[in-house]
């Protein structure tokens, strides 16, 4: 398997949108690993690999027909390489879920993995895909939350609905929407963006994170929503479907950056929106979808 091929059969810039979920989940409960908060991220990015490979394992007959240009219908990858990729990629995440949380963490890594095989295996293809995919993404905020479902409860929310939209939408890829999801996607996003905003609430929020809260969500709707607006506008139009798709994947940055800075986490959201760039520079040579 070459490094190219690799790298599009993962979708490797969309896993530079995924280490904001578990951070998310960290300063919300406190940075409950302290010192092993980073083998957290480390997981899911492994996690999230594992799943992007098996995807294409589970859909090799059905992109032969809608996406020939994939990796494995298009012969560059083995089917089986991808199989075992994604196997060697879940034994790493729960490896570093343990480095960073023992027992703790593999309460929540564990499901969360039975969550991705389950949706790559069975879910994506029935009407319970979006919800399957909503709740991998909210396990993983968990897992940086150390499994504290209370105090992650918010960021967890926000990021299982905007996961859901997404998802949603991303059906009509190949295709085109209909009016209906596209609505729903909308909605979605909205629903995170609320979450997102009532995380604020409490008098001890300084003046500095509101406000950087504000600009994340600001730049958040502009992209995420102006797109799924577009796509609303011309449901049956695969092109600006895909289009709103691939902004949604990377978009969530903005979401979880703005996530981080309501939990007094201000340096690490902005590190966070840089990532979110870079994601998008890597977009352009590689699909994130």
């Amino acid at each position: 398997m070459k490094p190219r091929d690799a790298a599009e059969l993962v979708r490797l810039p969309a896993a530079l949108t995924v280490p904001g979920d578990s951070l998310a989940g960290a300063a919300a409960a406190g940075w409950p690993y302290g010192g092993r908060t980073w083998a957290a991220p480390a997981a899911s990015v492994c996690l999230y690999l594992a799943g992007m490979a098996l995807n294409d394992f589970a859909d090799a007959d059905l992109d032969a027909t809608e996406r020939p240009e994939r990796p494995i219908p298009s012969g560059r990858v083995d089917a089986f390489e991808a199989l075992g990729l994604a196997a060697a990629l879940t034994g790493a995440g729960l490896t570093l879920s343990a480095v960073a949380g023992g027992k703790r963490a593999l309460r929540v890594a564990i499901p969360l993995t039975a969550t991705i095989w389950t949706y790559d295996l069975w879910a994506q293809r029935t009407a319970a895909g979006p919800a399957v995919m909503a709740l991998a993404r909210g396990l993983d905020v968990l897992l940086g939350a150390g499994g504290d479902p209370r105090r992650a409860a918010l960021p967890a929310l926000a990021i299982a609905a905007h996961t859901a939209g997404v998802t949603t939408l991303s059906r009509g890829e190949v295709h085109g929407a209909t009016p209906a999801t596209a609505t729903a996607a909308l909605a979605a996003t909205g629903t995170a963006a609320a979450a997102t905003a009532t995380a604020l609430a409490g008098p001890r929020r300084r003046p500095r994170d509101r406000w950087a809260v504000a600009a994340s969500l600001a730049g958040y709707a502009a992209t995420v929503g102006r797109a799924q607006l577009a796509a609303l506008r011309t449901p049956g139009d695969a092109g600006t479907v895909r289009a709103a798709t691939g902004t949604g994947v990377r978009g969530v940055t903005g979401l979880q950056s703005a996530l981080l800075a309501a939990a007094g986490a201000p340096v690490v959201a902005g590190a966070l929106t840089a990532l979110g760039g870079l994601a998008r520079i890597a977009s352009r040579k590689v699909s994130p979808t």
